[in-house]
């Protein structure tokens, strides 16, 4: 009797045991799935499109990374068929200069990337970048760009630079084989055909200063000696066209560029060429040279220029850029 007791007390515990075991299950099934469902919902979250403050703030902590950009794991989609190449301008970093731009361009689905060239000894540990030659900076976005096809398995990629940004990728294209990867080169306010710094280059031509100064430059931060206008470079450089076949190139200027003058500098020549006045779109829009990055309607226009290229295109006032 004992024995058959024990049997049957035996036999009455499994069911308990068997219970509890379903019980866990079921109540870990939602914690699971809620989990799951978060990492989703964060993977799929908007990353969060920056304006000067945070920009700023990457300038001084953060001048190595951007918001957007750098996924070494995004694979383009049919819809977005090439990754973005994001090039930054003189004495900037990719944290400052595509606070807004990199994380607008990711969250409509493209695969960006970021990169901070031409840093030397008065960079700040790449803060104050693109200031070295800039055959080595283009030679430094060619190995780049590189990086970039070979982890995404994209043929080409599309440029989109800021200042000498915008116009140092065409030595990359004409003068290093880029010409073959690079499906579209979107300048804001390039320094394409250098610049008079809004007088300064020509006062200081005409008080005599220029050549000491291009000197102190040249072993300094030889970038800027080689923006100037008329300057041996940038005669170099163009001395066979604006332009060469395959590429699309696209210019979006502002009138109240102080950097690059006179603004129409900032403008190609070629027939695969497109030049954008933002003010033939905004006539109210002020936005400066280093503003043009967080301007609205100049945004806008990077994303057409890269998605439908709708002819005719005409961005919507608002969210105008700072004046400088």
């Amino acid at each position: 009797m004992r024995r058959g007791c024990r049997r049957s007390e035996t036999n009455e515990r499994r069911p308990r045991r068997g219970f509890r075991a379903r019980a866990v299950a079921a109540a870990l099934v939602p914690v699971a799935t809620l989990s799951v469902l978060a990492w989703s919902t964060q993977a799929n979250a908007a990353v969060k499109v920056g304006g000067l403050g945070d920009a700023l703030w990457a300038y001084a902590f953060t001048p190595k990374q951007v918001p957007g950009a750098n996924d070494w794991n995004c694979k383009p989609s049919a819809a977005r068929p090439r990754p973005v190449v994001l090039v930054h301008g003189t004495f900037e970093n990719m944290g400052f200069n595509w606070a807004a731009i990199s994380p607008t361009l990711k969250n409509a689905g493209y695969c960006v990337y970021a990169l901070n060239y031409g840093a030397n000894l008065l960079s700040f540990d790449q803060r104050a970048s693109g200031l070295d030659d800039i055959a080595k900076s283009a030679a430094q976005l060619g190995t780049f760009v590189d990086k970039v096809r070979s982890s995404t398995g994209a043929p080409q990629v599309d440029l989109v630079g800021h200042s000498q940004g915008g116009m140092m990728p065409n030595y990359y294209i004409k003068r290093l084989g880029g010409a073959s990867k690079v499906r579209m080169l979107v300048g804001l306010s390039p320094s394409n055909h250098g610049t008079d710094l809004s007088g300064l280059v020509t006062m200081g031509e005409q008080l005599g200063i220029m050549t000491g100064l291009n000197l102190f430059g040249t072993f300094t931060a030889p970038a800027l000696v080689q923006q100037e206008r008329n300057g041996p470079f940038q005669t170099a450089l163009f001395a066979d066209g604006d332009t060469v076949p395959g590429p699309k190139y696209v210019v979006i200027q502002t009138t109240k560029d102080e950097v690059v003058t006179p603004y129409t500098n900032a403008f190609l020549s070629g027939p695969n060429v497109q030049n954008i006045t933002i003010q033939n779109q905004c006539p109210n829009d002020n936005v400066g040279h280093i503003g043009i990055v967080f301007d609205g309607p100049a945004i806008q226009n990077v994303l057409n220029a890269l998605g439908p290229n709708t002819p005719g295109f005409k961005a919507t006032c608002t969210n105008y850029g700072l004046g400088v």
